[in-house]
């Protein structure tokens, strides 16, 4: 009985230390760790993407997903291609994601047989056509916000931190396509659950939604988003992505994040 006793006020005691812990935390510590939750040792992918107009009517994508963290967890290198339909298999986008630098970012266009460099001037572009833009393919750099903790808020049954992240100049705003965004971050595991973004006229534009994650490396507590979507409230579209197959794979080839790989067809 007393066993009991103990294990349940050493629980308690534990807790205490966790919430006090977090109640100390910035927004920018938050967010730091929300994207460290997601930055997985190795992972391969399927995934769909579906674009939905405003009369409802869809185009629907598939594509295969392959990452790979690198210099002790300081980058991630990403790999997307686009399986079918027919106009646009074989595309394929490769990412660097560097933890304080500038991302590197690659397209390539099977019609053109040419790999192009998506600039930072690029980053609020349409990917692909959908609502995602180049910026949402990688974490942003993030010395480059400021941030603000506004609260509490429940997302979906989950209980977030509710942040507000401004860029801190004009050039960060226009790169990114956004002058704030409200993020709300999972309490329990740090894991982004929610995103507001609002244009460079501040006006409200798009919503970002976690409908599911899994725990893909449970030994270290990381995370993958499994079921996203991003609506444009400006212009009623919205776009869907779903992963369909996901395995934890650490040792992923590392020939697969070249631009030589990446025109490969």
């Amino acid at each position: 009985m007393k066993t009991k006793i103990y294990a349940v006020i050493l629980s308690l005691v534990f807790s205490v230390v966790a919430l006090r812990a977090q109640s100390q935390l910035t927004g920018q510590q938050i967010q730091e760790k929300s994207i460290e939750a997601t930055r997985v040792a190795g992972v391969e992918a399927v995934a769909t993407m579906t674009i939905i107009d405003r009369k409802g009517r869809q185009r629907v994508r598939k594509l295969a997903q392959i990452s790979k963290l690198y210099d002790n967890g300081k980058t991630e290198k990403k790999l997307i291609r686009f399986l079918a339909p027919a106009d646009v298999k074989g595309t394929g986008f490769l990412t660097f994601d560097y933890r304080e630098n500038d991302d590197d970012k690659w397209l390539y266009m099977p019609a053109l047989r040419k790999t192009r460099r998506i600039v930072s001037s690029e980053n609020a572009k349409s990917f692909m056509g959908s609502e995602f833009s180049y910026a949402d393919m990688t974490p942003p750099t993030v010395e480059d916000f400021t941030y603000k903790i506004l609260g509490e808020e429940e997302i979906n049954g989950v209980l977030c931190w509710k942040i507000e992240i401004t860029p801190k100049d004009d050039d960060i705003a226009d790169e990114n396509g956004f002058s704030k965004k409200i993020s709300y971050i999972g309490k329990q595991n740090y894991v982004i659950r929610k995103v507001v973004y609002f244009d460079l006229d501040e006006e409200l534009h798009k919503e970002f939604t976690v409908y599911e994650i899994k725990e893909l490396d449970i030994q270290n507590r990381k995370y993958r988003l499994m079921h996203i979507e991003m609506e444009n409230k400006q212009s009623d579209r919205k776009s869907i992505m779903k992963v369909e197959k996901i395995k934890f794979k650490p040792n992923v080839k590392d020939e697969y994040f070249t631009t030589r790989y990446l025109e490969r067809e």
